[in-house]
C-alpha cells in the first residue's frame, strides 16, 4: 500500500471515530472510538515528510463533511469564457469560491464574481454539481451556476489583478481551482444545455 493510500485511510479512520464520538451513547464504543481518534491523529503526525499537503480536518467535534464552492460560467456575446487571474499565482480560473456560511449557493456565487471579476450578473441555470474529491486533498463539491451579465465590470477585489473574457481554443494557464478537463466538462455542459450530477 502507498503512503498516500495509507494516509487516506488513516483519514477515513479518524472521521469514523469522530462520528461515533459524536452520537455514541454507549460508553464501551466511546472509549474505543477515542482510542480510534488519539491513534489516529498520533499516526497522522507521523506523515510530515511526505510531499504532498493534508492538514487535519477534524480538529473540530462536528461531522465531517466536503467544502461546498461555486463557479459561476459567463460568456459575452461571442462566446468567450470570463476567466479571472488570480493574485497569489497569476493564474486564471472561473469565478467562484467557498460558500460562506448562512448564504445560499446561488447567493455565494453572486458574491464571487462581483468580487472577483467586479460584475453583476443574473444566473440562469444551475449547470450541476461536481464532486472534485478524486482529484484534490479536501474532499470538496463545486456547486456550478451558469449566468449573464447585468452591469459592466467594476473595480474587483484584491483576490484577482485582472479578468477577461478568453476564447475556448485559447484558454490561458489555469490555476489548480479546476483543471483543464473539469473546464471542459463544465463548458461542454452549458454549451449543450446538459446538467451535471455526480
Amino acid at each position: 500500500m502507498e503512503k498516500k493510500q495509507f494516509y487516506d485511510f488513516i483519514v477515513k479512520m479518524q472521521a469514523i471515530s469522530k462520528i461515533g464520538l459524536l452520537f455514541s451513547k454507549d460508553e464501551y464504543a466511546i472509549d474505543n472510538y477515542r482510542q480510534i481518534n488519539d491513534l489516529s491523529a498520533k499516526m497522522l503526525a507521523s506523515f510530515t515528510e511526505l510531499e504532498f499537503e493534508r492538514p487535519n480536518y477534524f480538529k473540530r467535534d462536528i461531522y465531517p463533511t466536503p467544502n461546498v464552492s461555486t463557479r459561476v460560467v459567463v460568456f459575452n456575446e461571442k462566446g468567450e469564457l470570463l476567466l479571472v487571474k488570480e493574485a497569489k499565482t497569476g493564474t486564471y480560473s472561473i469565478p467562484g469560491g467557498w460558500c460562506d456560511l448562512y448564504d445560499a449557493p446561488s447567493q455565494a456565487a453572486l458574491n464571487e464574481v462581483l468580487q472577483e471579476a467586479g460584475l453583476e450578473v443574473k444566473i440562469t441555470r444551475l449547470v450541476g454539481v461536481v464532486d472534485r474529491t478524486p482529484n484534490v486533498a479536501v474532499p470538496e463539491y463545486v456547486i456550478v451556476f451558469q449566468a449573464v451579465p447585468i452591469s459592466d465590470f467594476r473595480p474587483h477585489g484584491y483576490e484577482t489583478t485582472g479578468v477577461g473574457y478568453f476564447d475556448l481554443n485559447h484558454l490561458p494557464e489555469l490555476s489548480h481551482k479546476l483543471s483543464l478537463e473539469e473546464i471542459k466538462r463544465i463548458i461542454a455542459a452549458c454549451l449543450n444545455g446538459d446538467t451535471i450530477f455526480d
